[in-house]
């Protein structure tokens, strides 16, 4: 598989790594000082692009591959309010797109347990829910857009929560998201259900980047000869 790297910061240079390791070939590296290179010309090199830059760019660069021709999957979070405009893109050039807020599939089982706890959850009033993530100084966009996802599973099958905030509770329909950012921490997503009697928790701990670029790598190799939308629900058949 000929893979064209777009974003070559520590994610990029993980998932090229396992990739050649792998017996894939890197054709094309895009970062932000060469942007202007990537053409039809080169996007017709590879078979698939992988995208993990950030929300100031990751629409233009998912629009670009579709427009291209060049199936893409994407790691970028933060981005999601333009989620629309991707879907219709995709739609219009019979594209192909995979999205996840985290590839790691040890965290997409984790979103599984998620969403059988809330639903175990719903029937329980005396515990509230909140969450915690942490996660290197570099990151971007707070809360991650893993916490988010987990949030919004949350939100979806516990009726008693409507929305998520990124602040100290306030209304008893929201849930709390804290972030920290402290180095290293590759990141950890905590969900914890409290009532003056007892608490619940579970907690997904990434040690190292490898679990996202191996999730990456996968769900590229997924994208052979498909059209549409994808998530790694797909991906991992869950």
């Amino acid at each position: 598989m000929n893979i064209a790297l777009i974003g070559y910061g520590k994610m990029g240079k993980a998932i090229e790594a396992l990739a050649v390791q792998k017996g894939h070939h890197v054709v094309l590296k895009i970062d932000e000082f060469n942007a202007d290179s990537f053409t039809q010309e080169q996007a017709d090199k590879a078979d698939v692009a992988i995208e993990f830059t950030g929300p100031h760019s990751a629409v233009d660069n998912i629009l670009q591959c579709i427009s291209f021709g060049l199936p893409v999957v994407s790691g970028s979070t933060g981005w999601l309010d333009h989620w629309s405009q991707v879907e219709a893109a995709c739609k219009e050039k019979n594209g192909t797109v995979v999205y996840s807020s985290n590839y790691s599939i040890g965290v997409n089982l984790f979103f599984e347990i998620n969403i059988a706890l809330a639903k175990l959850m719903d029937s329980y009033p005396d515990y509230d829910v909140s969450m915690k993530e942490i996660h290197h100084t570099e990151k971007k966009d707070a809360p991650s857009g893993t916490a988010i996802s987990l949030a919004e599973q949350i939100i979806a099958n516990l009726g008693r929560k409507q929305q998520w905030t990124n602040d100290t509770q306030r209304n008893p329909d929201e849930i709390s998201i804290r972030s920290e950012r402290k180095d290293p921490a590759p990141g950890t997503h905590s969900v914890s259900y409290h009532s003056e009697i007892d608490s619940i928790e579970i907690v997904h701990t990434a040690h190292t980047r490898q679990g996202f670029a191996a999730g990456a790598i996968m769900a590229a190799e997924f994208t052979a000869n498909k059209k549409g939308l994808f998530s790694m629900k797909d991906v991992l058949g869950l």
